[in-house]
């Protein structure tokens, strides 16, 4: 059974509710202080994912929505591993993940970027951690996008990730940028990230996964909490 474990907010780490600049934060956080609800029996015990069927190519985001051709784009290998503070491997873990094509667009009625979409790229897969706590996807390398959140606002490319623990309510989101992309210093919502914690969001190209002619390799690890946990956004 996934063993996500439940996270203390740290201050150095996470990034706080609020974050003026990030313009929707200001409407959507509490302005009242939270109430902690106590764990009951549905958060401690759930669905045991070890048993949850996936599709062939759930984990490849190249594949699993082909119409009539390859999607456009760069290939990329995205892998890592989730573990708690000490290290140790959460196995049997569901990560989803979505995310723009390589234009900067999203397979989404709300999303009216003028770029255009892919036919062959639907942009949300999902798999399993192994054992080990391992997962891997194949996917294309998404562009950046306008977003209006003030003038000439652009998102940095990134991929968006979901963990589940043992219930469906037990979820931890987060968003995964790439090294050395210069929007990054512009960016609102990676910026409201304590500076403690940006670097934990950036993943490391990774030749040794990079398979040749087809794929750069990039590695992304999860830790659950502990001083060197993932900023999510939503502990």
């Amino acid at each position: 059974m996934s063993q996500l474990i439940y996270n203390t907010f740290d201050y150095e780490v996470q990034p706080p509710r609020l974050a003026p600049d990030y313009k929707s934060t200001v409407l959507r956080a509490p302005s009242k202080p939270l109430v902690v609800v106590k764990q009951s029996l549905s958060e401690l015990t759930g669905p045991v994912f070890g048993d949850f069927n996936l599709g062939e190519f759930d984990h490849d985001l190249t594949k699993n929505s082909i119409k009539n051709g390859e999607p456009m784009g760069e290939r990329i290998v995205v892998h890592g591993k989730v573990m708690n503070e000490n290290g140790r491997p959460i196995p049997n873990t569901l990560i989803e993940i979505w995310q723009a094509n390589a234009a900067g667009r999203y397979v989404h009625k709300v999303d009216q970027h003028d770029a255009p979409l892919d036919p062959n790229f639907l942009g949300a897969g999902r798999c399993m951690t192994d054992s080990e706590g391992n997962y891997r996807f194949y996917t294309i390398k998404p562009g950046a996008y306008p977003w209006g959140n003030h003038p000439n606002a652009w998102r940095p490319n990134h991929i968006h990730f979901s963990l589940f623990g043992a219930n469906i309510t037990n979820r931890l989101v987060t968003q995964m940028y790439f090294p050395g992309d210069p929007l990054l210093q512009y960016d609102p919502i990676f910026l409201g990230v304590p500076p403690k914690g940006r670097e934990l969001l950036i993943s490391t190209f990774d030749l040794s996964i990079t398979e040749p002619n087809f794929a750069l390799g990039y590695r992304f690890d999860f830790v659950l909490r502990g001083h060197q946990a993932t900023p999510f956004e939503n502990v």
